[in-house]
């Protein structure tokens, strides 16, 4: 049995710290990040790009998420999330 201490876990937290909704069919920005998120939970149920940053603007060149696929990223608070249809 291995015993682990709190913060030792390589997971995400529950309940999370905040969620959010991002509904594109163009471009969409997500409100920025609050000082306590360090990582974010991504699933799109589209085909989208996206990209991290203060003010960030996705176009198709950017991160490509396939539909139904949920990723993780690390991010810095005050950052947002930006998303845009792509094939």
């Amino acid at each position: 049995m291995t015993e682990y201490m709190e913060g030792d876990a390589q997971c995400a937290k529950e309940p999370p710290v905040a969620e959010q909704v991002v509904v594109f069919s163009g471009e969409a920005k997500s409100s920025a990040f609050n000082q306590f998120t360090r990582l974010v939970r991504l699933h799109s149920d589209a085909i989208c790009s996206v990209k991290f940053g203060k003010n960030p603007t996705a176009t198709t060149d950017s991160r490509r998420m396939s539909a139904g696929v949920t990723e993780y990223f690390a991010v810095e608070s005050g950052f947002k999330v930006s998303a845009i249809a792509n094939t």
